[in-house]
């Protein structure tokens, strides 16, 4: 059980355990990874009756769609390099009645994941509150690792961020803080290590589609975007992936590319449940969206795969 258990909390001391700094700091050619977000066991019966408090006490479709997922995950050859999860794991907010049993179902799925892969989680509004606290942080991070850290593969640098700090953090503004410090360092290491590209990965999107669109449920206000989006420009971050708008969408600022994906479950719009493929060439960072269906019985297109093939 506790090997088990491992797969879920390799995100520790503000760092991803599966990947080694010193072996991954060198560009070694292409290579791709899965995104993902918002399984979020318990929305889609919740969403259906109306009921997105108290609603989510069945997830079985949930659970089917995950299966999917990570089945399509294990079929792709070559494998990925990592499957990330950009938040909303499951539905049920810190503290309610089935977020437990949720979360134990999501593991018990989740961990099919083939041991080659390894799992990146991100926290998401329903993971730790959409006013997190202390106490919400700390639960999440029991159960699926640091809330925010930061990983190297292949030369690439990669920030796994809790953007619901962000969003409110009013309950613990000093945690807020720490994250912020901690960011500034984490990008002067980067422009020290000459990485090939910086890539984010956050929960709520900085914007669904341009940079100085209206504030919304599913975007960061507009003064903290603004702030985020130039100091993720000044870095030459490359790329932020999210999810919580349960539909694709995304645009620009400055060179820096939002890319927002629909969820594995719930969808609120007309897109497909399913995944992105993102390859990272030398040059640019190359993404497509899947449907669970599409990518678990055809694979990756053949564009793609050329990509990620000039590293042999």
């Amino acid at each position: 059980m506790a090997a088990a258990e491992s797969v879920f909390l390799r995100a520790r001391g503000r760092t991803l355990t599966a990947f080694r700094p010193d072996a991954e700091y060198q560009w070694k050619g292409p290579f791709y990874f899965i995104q993902g977000a918002d399984p979020q066991f318990g929305l889609i019966k919740a969403w259906t009756q109306g009921d997105t408090n108290n609603g989510d006490d069945e997830w079985g479709e949930e659970i089917k769609l995950t299966e999917q997922a990570v089945q399509a995950v294990n079929k792709l050859n070559p494998k990925p390099k990592f499957f990330v999860l950009c938040g909303d794991l499951v539905h049920g907010m810190p503290g309610t009645r089935w977020k437990k049993n949720q979360e134990q179902d999501l593991k018990n799925v989740l961990k099919n994941t083939d041991q080659d892969i390894p799992l990146v989680f991100v926290s998401g509004n329903h993971d730790i509150g959409n006013t997190p606290s202390r106490e919400t942080i700390d639960d999440y991070c029991q159960n699926w690792g640091d809330d925010y850290f930061s990983f190297w593969v292949g030369g690439v640098f990669f920030l796994v961020l809790n953007s619901q700090l962000y969003f409110d953090s009013s309950k613990c503004p000093e945690l807020r803080q720490a994250q912020d410090a901690w960011l500034d360092e984490q990008l002067a290491v980067a422009a020290k290590q000459k990485c090939k590209h910086i890539i984010v990965f956050q929960h709520i999107p900085l914007f669904l589609s341009q940079p100085d669109e209206d504030d919304d449920y599913f975007n960061l206000e507009k003064s903290v975007r603004q702030q985020i989006m130039e100091k993720f420009h000044k870095a030459g971050i490359r790329a932020v992936f999210s999810g919580h708008y349960h539909r694709n969408a995304g645009g620009s600022y400055k060179g820096l590319e939002m890319v927002v994906s629909s969820a594995i479950g719930c969808q609120l719009g007309k897109d497909t449940h399913g995944l992105r493929v993102v390859v990272v060439t030398e040059e640019k960072v190359v993404h497509r969206y899947y449907s669970l269906t599409d990518l678990g019985s055809h694979g990756i297109e053949k564009e793609l795969l050329d990509m990620i093939a000039k590293q042999k």
